[in-house]
């Protein structure tokens, strides 16, 4: 928390969960440091209570901050290749259940999760990296609520850059709850067998969800968000 205290300014702290009910954090993403200071900046404000970021497998077999990382519980993703070999030497194998399901049962269970859409770092300081589907799915899956929780720097704000570290801003948005969109989504039994009409709407549900989760991330985080809506079903 040190460096949250020297360096950040929260705002909406009044909108976190506060460990009543399990909800999705959702963040955008422009450097290393935040994904470690926002974080610990939450969950000290949510009283000690962890929320299972998800991340990518290698990160968990990093020394000392793959210890730090498995402290939270992480949801562990497995697209990517590590860029370091001895790394991918010892990659385990993929769970049996998808990123989305997982992200269900730990909501089910109690436990928060935390995601960063974009899915990668964003130094842009004007605009967000379309989002990925994934946290529409997660959100529609579980019902549990969407905290939007935007992340912007004086530098950006003064000079139109994203430093490395700096003064950070967090705005914490109001809680969104997809109820309606939820409730038609499981509606829908999903196929695993490929193209069916009911899977296109539920892909279609999950995009527009993400988008509005998107255009709260960026008035949040002070970046524009310029991807269509997506097409109507």
């Amino acid at each position: 928390m040190l460096p949250n205290i020297l360096l950040t300014r929260a705002y909406g702290l009044e909108n976190l969960s506060g460990g009543a009910s399990a909800s999705i954090y959702v963040f955008n993403h422009n450097n290393s440091l935040e994904a470690l200071m926002v974080p610990a900046l939450l969950m000290y404000h949510l009283g000690g209570n962890t929320i299972s970021f998800v991340i990518d497998w290698m990160y968990g077999k990093v020394p000392i901050l793959g210890s730090l990382m498995n402290m939270i519980d992480p949801v562990y993703v497995y697209h990517k290749r590590s860029a370091l070999s001895w790394i991918e030497a010892i990659r385990p194998p993929a769970p049996s259940a998808d990123t989305i399901e997982r992200c269900a049962e730990k909501l089910r269970a109690g436990r928060s999760i935390g995601i960063f859409p974009e899915g990668t770092r964003n130094r842009d300081p004007e605009a967000l990296i379309r989002g990925r589907s994934g946290v529409g799915h997660i959100a529609l899956q579980s019902g549990a609520p969407v905290i939007p929780v935007g992340i912007d720097f004086i530098s950006r704000i003064n000079r139109g850059k994203i430093p490395t570290l700096g003064r950070t801003i967090v705005r914490i948005g109001r809680p969104i709850i997809f109820r309606q969109q939820s409730e038609a989504y499981r509606s829908l039994m999903p196929s695993v067998s490929g193209w069916t009409r009911q899977n296109s709407v539920r892909n279609q549900i999950a995009a527009e969800v993400t988008h509005e989760i998107m255009l709260c991330l960026a008035e949040l985080s002070g970046k524009r968000y310029c991807e269509p809506f997506p097409r109507n079903r």
